[in-house]
């Protein structure tokens, strides 16, 4: 897999039916790794080790209602109190990150109502604060360790 701007992180892997699955320690699970998969992984090891959130407070690949739609979002991350903190849409590396990404993960936050929000596609993160009483979001440099 392509070497993303992330630090080393080491991940488990294994062969079945002639792919490649590595394991995802949130989900308990070994998923088949894409392009995507290998970035939510990247985002994932970031916020434990670089951020240090607590593991018990990252969820990963879980559907969400939109409008009578279904959605799923890559990474939340929750306050202790149950509330969201941060969102994080993850992109495949040979995916731009656009206006319509940003789109994506607004139109999300609606409904999660998320303090911050990153996007990342490996290469490229971006970080954001909300503004609710303005309705919009402030572009920031990094997003805030674990308190």
């Amino acid at each position: 897999m392509q070497k993303l701007n992330f630090p080393e992180y080491s991940f488990r892997f294994k062969s079945s039916e002639n792919k490649t699955l590595v394991f995802d320690e949130i989900r308990k699970k070994f998923v088949v790794l894409t392009p995507e998969e290998w970035v939510r992984l990247h985002v994932v090891q970031f916020l434990l080790k670089e951020k240090n959130y607590p593991k018990s407070l990252i969820n990963v690949e879980k559907q969400l209602k939109l409008n009578n739609t279904v959605k799923r979002y890559d990474v939340v991350v929750f306050n202790n109190d149950g509330s969201i903190f941060l969102i994080v849409e993850c992109k495949a590396p040979s995916v731009a990150i656009t206006q319509q990404t940003f789109d994506q993960i607004a139109r999300y936050n609606l409904a999660l109502q998320a303090e911050y929000l990153m996007v990342s596609n490996g290469l490229e993160h971006y970080y954001c604060q909300m503004d609710f009483e303005n309705e919009q979001y402030i572009f920031l440099k990094d997003i805030p360790n674990y308190k």
